[in-house]
C-alpha cells in the first residue's frame, strides 16, 4: 500500500482532516500540534478525537505525522528557550495520546554558537527527561539541510542524538528529501549511496518516516526552501526512484510542498501515478 498524506490545518479538528485528507486521496496527514510560530495549542475536543481515531481505523489509515512548533529549540544558548522547548514537548506528548501510536517530529535546534557536541547533549538530555516507557508515540528527528548552527545536518550528529537517548526504542528520524539534498546528500545521482550511508550511521529500522519534497536550491546549498514536486532542482524522476526504492516504499510519505489542499491534491495523483504496485 502507498502511504501517502500531507500537511494539513487542525483548525477544524482531527475528524475534519481524517475527512479532508481521504477527499484527496490521502491515507495520511501531518498536522502541528500547535501553533507553528508561537506556543498556543487548542484545549483537545475528546469527541472530536474519539470519531477521528474510529474513522480512521475504518478507512485503514495510515500513521499520523504530528510536527512540533517551529519555534522550540532544544540547543538554545538560552536556558530559558530550553526550558519553553520541554514545556511544550512534553505537553505535546501528553496530548498525543489522545491519538495513539503515531509519530511526532521536530527540527532538533540550533546550538548558536555553542557546538555541535553541546547542542547535541542539550537535545539528548531533553529526550530524557521527556520520554516515558509507557507512551505510544514516537518521537521522530528530522534531517535538516545544515543552514547556520542547526543541528541535524549530517547522519552523524541524528546517531550522535540517538546514542545518547536511554529509551531508544520511542525514537527515530524522518527523512526529508529537500533538506538531505541542501545538506550534500545526493539523492538525485547517487540515492542508493545517500541510503547505504544512511542505513551505516543510523540504520534503516531507525526510519520510520519521508517528507517528500522538491527543493528550490541547489545541491548542497545548506538552506532550506521547498518546491513542489518535479519543480526543483530534484525533479520528478528522483521522486519516482524514491517511492518505489524497495528499501523506501513502505514507508508513509508526507508532502511539505508550498500549497493549498487543492495542490496536495494534484501532486497525490501525480504521486500515486508514478508508483509503481508490482
Amino acid at each position: 500500500m502507498f502511504k501517502i498524506g500531507c500537511h494539513l490545518s487542525t483548525s477544524k479538528g482531527y475528524l475534519h482532516m481524517g475527512r479532508e485528507a481521504l477527499s484527496i486521496g490521502a491515507n495520511t496527514f501531518q498536522f502541528f500540534t500547535r501553533n507553528p510560530r508561537g506556543a498556543k495549542a487548542k484545549a483537545i475536543n475528546e469527541k472530536d478525537v474519539a470519531l477521528f481515531n474510529d474513522f480512521a481505523k475504518e478507512h485503514g489509515f495510515a500513521t499520523l505525522l504530528a510536527h512540533a512548533s517551529y519555534t522550540l529549540n532544544a540547543c538554545s544558548a538560552d536556558e530559558r528557550v530550553r526550558k519553553f522547548a520541554h514545556e511544550v514537548m512534553a505537553d505535546d506528548l501528553v496530548r498525543m495520546e489522545y491519538t495513539p501510536n503515531n509519530y511526532y517530529n521536530f527540527h532538533p535546534g540550533s546550538h548558536v554558537g555553542q557546538g555541535v557536541d553541546k547542542g547535541i547533549g542539550q537535545i539528548a538530555s531533553l529526550l530524557n527527561t521527556i520520554l516515558r516507557p509507557e507512551q505510544t508515540t514516537r518521537v521522530l528527528l528530522e534531517t535538516m539541510s545544515g543552514k547556520g548552527s542547526e543541528v541535524g545536518g549530517t547522519f552523524e550528529e541524528l546517531r550522535q542524538i540517538l546514542d545518547q537517548v536511554a529509551l531508544k526504542d520511542k525514537m527515530g528520524v524522518c527523512l526529508d528529501t529537500c533538506h538531505v539534498y541542501d545538506a550534500g546528500y545526493d539523492i538525485v545521482k547517487d540515492l542508493d549511496g545517500v541510503i547505504e550511508h544512511f542505513d551505516h550511521v543510523i540504520g534503516l529500522d531507525r526510519l520510520f518516516a519521508i517528507h517528500i519534497n522538491d527543493s528550490k536550491n541547489p545541491f548542497s546549498s545548506h538552506k532550506d526552501r521547498h518546491e513542489k514536486i518535479g519543480k526543483g532542482s530534484l525533479g520528478l524522476a528522483t521522486f519516482a526512484r524514491v517511492i518505489n526504492h524497495p528499501k523506501l516504499r513502505h514507508l508513509p510519505f508526507f508532502l511539505e510542498t508550498p500549497n493549498k489542499v487543492a495542490g496536495y491534491a494534484e501532486e497525490i495523483r501525480l504521486l500515486r501515478g508514478l508508483y509503481s504496485t508490482n
